[in-house]
């Protein structure tokens, strides 16, 4: 009897020391598994990062730098600032608007949504400029004067004539 309870006993450490080499084969696995994990995502991490890079470049050269403006059948070859605004703003385009006439100088319309704005005040306006006023209002000046508004420059419309003092439907378009 005495001979069957020592061997119950050496099993029964056996079993555990068995369990406890398990445990810790297990152990060395996870941390491995770990390790492992830790350098995929800093290799996922790095291909995203030149991914972001790559993006950047592509949308770079992708920016939106001329649209046409149309009045009265007459286009205008536009150049847009290189910003988020005026990248915002040919995004929306093809666009068609009735601008109501301000000021002897200017034409403007408030936009149904909100534009990303850095605005400035440029202390001039151009003849041809296109300007964001506060975050929805568009501009767009038709006569050269000194100013103490902010705004945010959209763009600049080339060889640029009088409006006139009435309301005009001007199309922007890429």
């Amino acid at each position: 009897m005495k001979n069957k309870i020592i061997i119950v006993i050496m099993l029964f450490c056996i079993c555990i020391i068995g369990g406890v080499v398990f445990l810790l084969s297990r152990n060395d696995e996870e941390e491995q598994n770990i390790g492992n994990n830790q350098i995929t995502n800093k290799v996922a991490n790095t291909n995203n990062e030149n991914n972001t890079n790559t993006a950047n470049i592509e949308s770079e050269s992708k920016l939106i730098s001329n649209i046409n403006v149309i009045i009265d059948g007459k286009i205008y070859n536009t150049t847009l600032e290189k910003n988020e605004t005026a990248q915002s703003f040919a995004n929306m385009l093809p666009q068609e608007y009735n601008m109501s006439e301000l000021n002897g100088n200017e034409k403007y319309i408030y936009l149904d949504n909100a534009l990303p704005t850095n605005s400035y005040n440029p202390k001039h306006i151009e003849s041809g400029d296109i300007m964001l006023y506060s975050n929805n209002c568009l501009v767009v000046f038709y006569k050269s004067f000194d100013t103490s508004y902010s705004y945010t420059k959209i763009g600049h419309i080339e060889n640029f004539e009088d409006l006139g003092n009435k309301n005009v439907t001007i199309k922007f378009e890429k």
